[in-house]
């Protein structure tokens, strides 16, 4: 890493003259692929380095999602690919972290892991990652550039960090300029992994991603329907991050939390004087989300009698506080969350059918995790490189028998449930690899019924290996065939019979 605060720019007048020039080509760009796109080549040609990439950082998740890049002679499909990948590198978490630029002259001396830079025939030799600030001095991205020739970066921190910030800033006014459009900015070729902060390549989450991009433009309300554990609430809160009501209050109550007089003066407020211990005017949830969104979380736990209310403010768009003689209005949009069957309860009369047709306006249901085959082993790398990341430990490799394990274990608890698994294993790691006795999964029961085949278990342990073989290689299936010893028309067909996602074998995680 270099220490120095400046190193002399080759021609420092004819570098100035060409950087005006970029941010004014920036500040007049109105089409915002292309503005990343001239971010990123102005970065790479400024600086003299072979590639550059945008990444911005959402907000929401704080996820890093790769937007741009120039890399002319690479494939750009399939190292956009690598935009969720990448997310926990520790080169790019230190200009995160830190907040400030890392440079390093010789990558290949560095304890850093540059492997998520794109495949080439020559090691990067030198590499400088920027952190990107907005108007508030908050970290909003990350702009990376590297060369595959010696090359002296420090010199053009400052001035392309500063390019990198009026890129994503100028991006977040042509959002703001335009509310209607998807928050998320385009990626030409990027995978839908990631998109609104959910990990999976499994077809069920394609299918879900779609009904949230139906809806984030909407103002229809939403009922969320899942097993305890599936992430409800993540993707509440990336439908209102996506929605045009993003900039403002995004409120969460869970309804199983308060009893019934509680929950109504929460949700509604009141006033002074309307009960005993009523001193002062109080506003309620909803107003607190004026403008926003409100999650009413395990809705099917709400009483019969607040039910009727909830309609009535669904319905007329007002809310009366407790002791308030008028209603006055209010503009929230209302995501409603439950693992209950609501229409077996409608049929019990404990749940309003009248209301359970307002909720179920635009109804998504989440699909569990043993629905979503392949994607157990790409959240457990996920939830395991976060909390290492957390805990600022070496990352942690897996064992193909702990892999397995966790492909055959059925998760009645969720995505939930999986990461407290990991991230227990994690703290039981000293070696730096997760082995089966730190899951703790128990083993099925002796005499047990066997629930597949030979050929089924053979093909599924084959699947594991194989997924795992391709997010290693970042889905070069070329390389992938040469490391198994097999063709690659062998690979291909076996990625077909064994019907593994193309996202997967994308190494998109």
């Amino acid at each position: 890493m270099t220490h120095s605060p400046v190193n002399p720019l080759p021609d420092p007048l004819t570098y100035a003259e060409q950087l005006l020039g970029w941010f004014s080509r920036l500040g007049f760009e109105r089409e915002e692929q292309t503005l990343a796109d001239l971010c990123v080549t102005a970065a790479a040609q400024l600086s003299r380095c072979d590639l550059s990439q945008l990444y911005a950082r959402d907000e929401t998740t704080g996820q890093l999602r790769l937007i741009a890049q120039y890399f002319p002679d690479g494939e750009p499909a399939e190292v956009l690919a690598q935009s969720v990948a990448v997310q926990h590198q520790q080169l790019l978490h230190y200009a995160l972290d830190q907040r400030c630029a890392l440079t390093i002259d010789e990558l290949c001396n560095s304890a850093y892991d540059s492997g998520f830079l794109p495949a080439t025939t020559t090691p990067w030799h030198a590499l400088s990652c920027l952190p990107l600030f907005n108007q508030s001095k908050v970290v909003c991205g990350v702009l990376l550039c590297a060369s595959l020739r010696p090359a002296q970066l420090q010199g053009y921190a400052v001035s392309l960090g500063q390019l990198g910030s009026f890129a994503l800033g100028q991006l977040t006014l042509h959002r703001l300029a335009h509310p209607g459009r998807v928050t998320v900015v385009a990626q030409r070729g990027a995978p839908v992994t990631g998109v609104y902060g959910l990990i999976g390549n499994s077809t069920a989450m394609a299918a879900t991603r779609r009904l949230i991009g139906k809806v984030v433009q909407a103002p229809f309300t939403v009922l969320l329907h899942g097993e305890t554990g599936t992430g409800k609430e993540v993707v509440a809160r990336a439908i209102h991050a996506a929605s045009p009501r993003s900039n403002q209050a995004f409120v969460v109550q869970n309804c199983a939390a308060f009893p019934e007089g509680l929950l109504e003066s929460e949700l509604f407020g009141y006033r002074k004087g309307a009960f005993t211990g009523a001193e002062r005017n109080y506003s309620g949830l909803f107003d607190a989300a004026d403008g926003g969104t409100l999650l009413l979380d395990e809705i099917g736990d709400m009483p019969l009698a607040l039910q009727a209310k909830l309609l009535r403010v669904l319905q007329e768009g007002e809310v009366r506080p407790l002791g308030a003689s008028t209603a006055h209005k209010v503009d929230v949009r209302i995501i409603a969350a439950t693992h209950r069957d609501l229409l077996a309860m409608v049929s019990q009369g404990t749940f309003r059918e009248d209301l359970y047709y307002r909720l179920a306006q635009f109804p998504i249901q989440l699909p569990a995790l043993r629905e979503r085959e392949g994607d157990v082993l790409l959240l457990a790398r996920h939830f395991a490189e976060k909390v290492c990341v957390a805990l600022e430990k070496p990352l942690v490799s897996w064992s193909s028998a702990a892999l397995d394990q966790l492909s055959g274990h059925a998760f009645p608890g969720n995505v939930r449930e999986l990461k407290c698994l990991v991230e227990r294993a994690v703290l039981l790691c000293d070696d730096g690899v997760i082995l089966p006795a730190h899951l703790s999964l128990s083993s099925a029961p002796a005499g047990a019924a066997v629930e597949a085949t030979l050929r089924q278990r053979m093909e599924r342990v084959e699947r594991v290996f194989l997924i795992d073989c391709l997010h290693k290689n970042r889905g070069n299936r070329t390389r992938t065939a040469r490391e198994l010893g097999v063709a690659r028309r062998t690979l291909l067909y076996r990625i077909a019979r064994l019907n593994i996602p193309m996202g997967a074998s994308r190494g998109e995680c």
